[in-house]
């Protein structure tokens, strides 16, 4: 892999996302993300002073808006948007062979209480889905209450459906949830 010069603290969070997604949250630790960076040790705390907590949270911070992009409500209509936010799934689920999961999710479960400010920003980041989702919802004419709710079910089951996947080694789980939520999204 090429080094590119000032892409260090880059490639250190890509790396922390990338354990969080295989490993969790207690498989990030500083001489993972060196070893998988391959960032020199020194590195750490000039881009990371306050260390792995700091490390941890640019990197779920990162990775929800990266899956965030994902709902694009430009994208037409709500059910258009939930395939394309359950195709996003299925690619990374597929393409890591069940191996790479979310890491959002990943920090929610796996927090030891190491690093209080997750719970913020987990919830934070499954707020943000919510609200791209209800905001298209809306938009299409439901109710407000009955899209935050919709909303809400839509990140919670797509997620869970997720950690089915990693489980059962297969899409069956998100295809199933896609085939529920369909038809309410329409």
């Amino acid at each position: 892999m090429k080094r590119l010069p000032g892409r260090t603290r880059q490639r250190m969070v890509d790396s922390a996302v990338t354990l969080l997604r295989e490993r969790g949250a207690s498989g990030v630790s500083i001489d993972a993300v060196l070893a998988h960076s391959g960032a020199p040790r020194g590195s750490v705390y000039h881009h990371f002073p306050h260390g792995r907590n700091e490390m941890v949270l640019s990197a779920v911070r990162q990775a929800g808006n990266h899956i965030g992009r994902h709902i694009r409500p430009a994208a037409g209509e709500p059910h258009v948007v939930l395939d394309s936010f359950v195709d996003y799934w299925r690619r990374t689920l597929t393409e890591s062979s069940f191996q790479a999961g979310c890491p959002v999710v990943a920090l929610a479960v796996d927090n030891r209480g190491d690093l209080p400010e997750a719970a913020d920003a987990v919830r934070e980041i499954f707020w943000a889905w919510q609200d791209k989702l209800r905001e298209l919802l809306i938009a299409a004419g439901l109710p407000s209450e009955r899209s935050k709710r919709l909303a809400k079910v839509a990140v919670a089951a797509i997620e869970g459906a997720v950690v089915l996947c990693r489980a059962e080694r297969s899409t069956e789980p998100l295809d199933v949830v896609v085939e529920e939520l369909t038809p309410l999204f329409q």
